[in-house]
């Protein structure tokens, strides 16, 4: 029954899924958590908190499945129901105090495990050269991308996140936001012309790398 489902579209899924065939409900679970998670993940910055909020996610779906209309896309129904769950996360969360930007961004490595190397010492590099300048500034460029998307206003940091980390149309991410799309298309040029500011100090050395 899975595999002849696989090519199977989300929304036929979706409405397969209304006449009782769970297999299509766990291939659409297959084919969204991740990306869901890592949207999720970016906007509330904590991974327990990213899971469960997919796991509340898809309890919606299911709770709601039988509201799910047949013309409707099922990416924008659900990445509807992650964005409103963020959205209410963050405010619960808006009165408690925020991480410093001065902190290591996405405690991603082992820095957030109080014994990775600060950029102090990764600048320091006992083997010096070409290759150790690259990585330590590949490094630097990835955290300070990061501290850039994370200083985003919430509009364009929405928009982007829905764009580059989920691949969402244009057109959807209205959808999902509820503005027009030449709005979604200006949020998301004014968040691009933000995180190329925060890059601009690293294009000489960048091409002096080459």
């Amino acid at each position: 029954m899975a595999a002849a489902l696989d090519d199977t579209t989300d929304e036929v899924l979706m409405l397969r899924y209304q006449e009782g065939e769970r297999d299509a409900f766990a291939l659409l679970v297959r084919r969204h958590k991740v990306p869901i998670y890592n949207f999720v993940l970016r906007q509330v910055k904590s991974p327990s908190t990213a899971e469960d909020l997919v796991q509340d996610v898809f309890v919606r779906v299911v709770r709601s499945a039988a509201k799910f209309k047949h013309e409707a896309r099922f990416s924008t129904w659900v990445y509807s129901i992650a964005r409103n769950l963020c959205i209410d996360h963050l405010r619960k969360q808006a009165l408690r105090r925020h991480p410093s930007l001065e902190q290591p961004a996405a405690n991603h490595s082992a820095d957030h495990q109080g014994g990775g190397a600060t950029l102090g010492e990764r600048l320091a590099d006992p083997h010096p050269g070409a290759e150790a300048d690259r990585r330590v500034t590949s490094d630097d460029i990835g955290r300070r991308i990061e501290a850039a998307v994370e200083r985003l206003p919430n509009e364009q940091r929405e928009v982007f996140l829905l764009r580059q980390v989920s691949k969402i149309p244009f057109r959807e991410i209205a959808d999902i936001t509820g503005v027009p799309e030449n709005t979604v298309k200006s949020r998301m040029r004014y968040a691009l012309e933000r995180l190329q500011e925060a890059l601009s100090e690293y294009e000489d050395y960048a091409r002096a790398l080459k």
